[in-house]
C-alpha cells in the first residue's frame, strides 16, 4: 500500500447527519404523537439493546445548543437531520401544526445558521405517525400519501426561507423491507405485495412533494433543491458466469432500481415490472400516477453507502409453499478474505463509493449527488480511551479517509458528487441495536447523564475541513 494526498474540491460539503427520532427523545411529546419507531419500541422494548430506544435518545431536544456548539468547533459545513412528522402536527388529517415542536425546529435551524453550519432537512426518516399505521396501514395507503403532502406543505412554508437542501425520505425502502419482506420488525408480517405497495407509494409521495416544491417557490430560497436519500447496495456478482450475473442483476432491480429509476429517471425498469407481474406483486397504480412520477423527478440525490452486497445464483430449491421473496433469484455470497467490521457484521469495501460515483455518472445522467451517510459502528469503544479519556478511534479515521478518497477519485473521473456526510455526528440510537455500536464523532456517556466528549476522529475530521486535504493508504493503487 502507498500513502497518497487527496485534495478536497472547492465547495465540497463535509458534514454529518442524524435523524430526529434517533436524537431528540420524547421530552415535550404529546401522548398522541408517537411515530412508528415509538410504537415499535413501546411494543417490543426488550429487543432493543439494554432497553435503550427513542424515549431519551441523546436528548437533543434539550441539548441542541450544546451539540451545535460541537458542530461549530469541529467545523462542519452542513448538518443533515429530519423533522419528526409525528411531532410536527397535532392533527394529521387537517395538518394542524404543533407550535411548540415547530418552534423548537425554528430554534435548531436558526442556531445552526448562526453557528455557520448549513441545515439539510429530511421530511421522513422512519417517522410516520403511529396513528396512520394503525388506522390506514401506513404507507400502504394512498390517503397517507396525501397526508404526507399536506405535512410537507406546512414544513416548506415555515422553513423554506432558510433551508437550501430538502429530502423527501431517508432510505425509503428500509422499513417495509424489515417489516413486510423479512418480517423482523414490528408488526412482523411477511407480505411481499405490501412491500411493493409501500415502495411505490413512497416514490409517488416523492413525486408529489417535488411537484409541491416547484409550485411553492414563493416560500423557498431561490437556490433551494429537493432530493431523496436512497441506500442502494452496490451489488457484485460472485463470478462472471451468466447465472451469477443474472442473480446480481435481479437483486439490483428489486432493491436498488426500484427507487433509483422512478426518483431520478421518472419510471420503472420494464424488466422489474415484468417480474412483478410474473409473481403477482404489482402495486396498485394508475397512469396518472405514473405520469406524475415521470414529470417530477428529484433535483439531486443523497446516497447512503456502508457496505457492498455480494450475491450468487441460488443453490437450493425454492419451497413452493413459501410466499414469493426476491431471494427466489439469489443467495448472498461472502467474499473470502474480505475485510470486516466484526461488530456490525458488515464488509468494509471503500471501492463501493467510486463504483456508485461512476454509476451515477453513466446511468443516471450525472445528476448532482452526495454521500448522505457513511460511517463505522463499533462496540465497546470505551476500551480505546487513552489516559486523557479520549477514544482513539483510528479505525474510524481509516474508514472515513479511505471512503472519502474514493469519492474524490470519482469526482476526478467526472462524477457530480457534491459532498460527504458522516454517520453520525454523535453516538445515537439505532433500531434494535440502540447504543450498542457507536458511530459518532462525539461520544455519548449514557452512564453520566449523556455527557458529550470529542473522539480522536472529531479532531481528524476538523483537520480535513480546515486543510481541505488528507492522506490515506489505499488497498489499491490509482494510476
Amino acid at each position: 500500500m502507498s500513502t497518497q494526498t487527496w485534495k478536497i474540491p472547492d465547495g465540497f460539503i463535509l458534514g454529518a447527519a442524524a435523524s430526529a427520532w434517533q436524537t431528540e427523545g420524547w421530552d415535550g411529546k404529546r401522548p398522541s404523537q408517537d411515530s412508528y419507531l415509538d410504537m415499535w419500541y413501546k411494543n417490543a422494548a426488550h429487543i432493543w439493546h439494554n432497553g435503550n430506544g427513542p424515549a431519551v435518545a441523546t436528548d437533543f431536544y434539550n441539548r441542541y445548543k450544546e451539540d451545535i456548539g460541537y458542530m461549530k468547533e469541529i467545523g462542519l459545513t452542513h448538518y443533515r437531520t429530519s423533522i419528526n412528522w409525528s411531532r410536527f402536527l397535532i392533527d394529521y388529517e387537517t395538518a394542524e401544526v404543533d407550535e411548540v415542536y415547530a418552534g423548537y425546529i425554528d430554534n435548531v435551524i436558526n442556531e445552526l445558521i448562526a453557528s455557520g453550519v448549513e441545515p439539510m432537512i429530511c421530511l421522513e426518516h422512519y417517522e410516520i405517525p403511529a396513528a396512520l399505521m394503525e388506522k390506514y396501514g401506513g404507507w400502504g395507503s394512498k390517503h397517507v400519501v396525501d397526508l404526507y403532502t399536506a405535512y410537507t406543505e406546512k414544513v416548506l412554508q415555515r422553513y423554506g426561507d432558510r433551508v437550501k437542501y430538502w429530502f423527501t425520505f431517508n432510505e425509503p425502502i428500509v422499513p417495509q423491507t424489515r417489516i413486510y419482506l423479512d418480517a423482523i420488525r414490528y408488526p412482523y408480517e411477511q407480505n411481499t405485495k405490501k412491500w411493493m405497495q409501500w415502495n411505490f407509494n413512497k416514490a409517488l409521495a416523492t413525486a408529489k412533494a417535488v411537484q409541491l416544491f416547484r409550485a411553492g417557490k414563493a416560500w423557498l430560497r431561490e437556490d433551494a433543491k429537493i432530493g431523496v436519500i436512497l441506500n442502494p447496495e452496490v451489488t457484485y456478482a460472485r463470478s462472471s458466469a451468466q447465472h451469477d450475473q443474472k442473480a446480481a442483476h435481479i437483486y439490483d432491480l428489486f432493491f436498488n432500481r426500484v427507487f433509483l429509476d422512478p426518483c431520478i429517471k421518472g419510471g420503472y425498469p420494464e424488466e422489474l415490472m415484468e417480474l412483478l407481474v410474473r409473481h403477482e406483486i404489482v402495486f396498485d397504480h394508475d397512469e396518472d400516477e405514473l405520469d406524475l412520477i415521470k414529470q417530477h423527478t428529484v433535483d439531486f440525490a443523497g446516497i447512503n453507502l456502508y457496505y457492498p452486497c455480494r450475491v450468487k445464483a441460488p443453490s437450493r430449491q425454492w419451497n413452493d409453499s413459501t410466499p414469493f421473496h426476491p431471494a427466489y433469484y439469489y443467495e448472498h455470497f461472502e467474499l473470502p478474505g474480505r475485510k470486516m467490521n466484526p461488530f456490525r457484521g458488515w464488509e468494509i469495501y471503500p471501492r463501493i463509493v467510486y463504483d456508485m460515483a461512476m454509476r451515477m455518472k453513466n446511468e443516471y445522467g450525472n445528476i448532482e449527488w452526495l454521500i448522505a451517510e457513511n460511517g463505522m459502528g463499533v462496540e465497546d469503544e470505551k476500551r480505546f480511551k487513552n489516559e486523557d479519556g479520549i477514544i482513539q478511534d483510528d479505525y474510524r479515521i481509516e474508514f472515513i479517509s479511505s471512503h472519502l478518497a474514493e469519492a474524490v477519485k470519482g469526482i476526478t473521473d467526472g462524477s457530480n458528487c457534491k459532498g460527504y456526510m458522516l454517520w453520525a455526528f454523535t453516538d445515537n440510537v439505532s433500531p434494535m441495536n440502540a447504543f450498542k455500536n457507536r458511530y459518532g464523532l462525539v461520544e455519548i456517556h449514557l452512564e453520566q447523564n449523556r455527557r458529550r466528549a470529542l473522539k480522536k476522529s472529531a479532531h481528524f475530521y476538523r483537520q480535513i475541513i480546515q486543510n481541505r486535504q488528507f492522506e490515506t493508504e489505499l488497498d489499491r493503487l490509482y494510476k
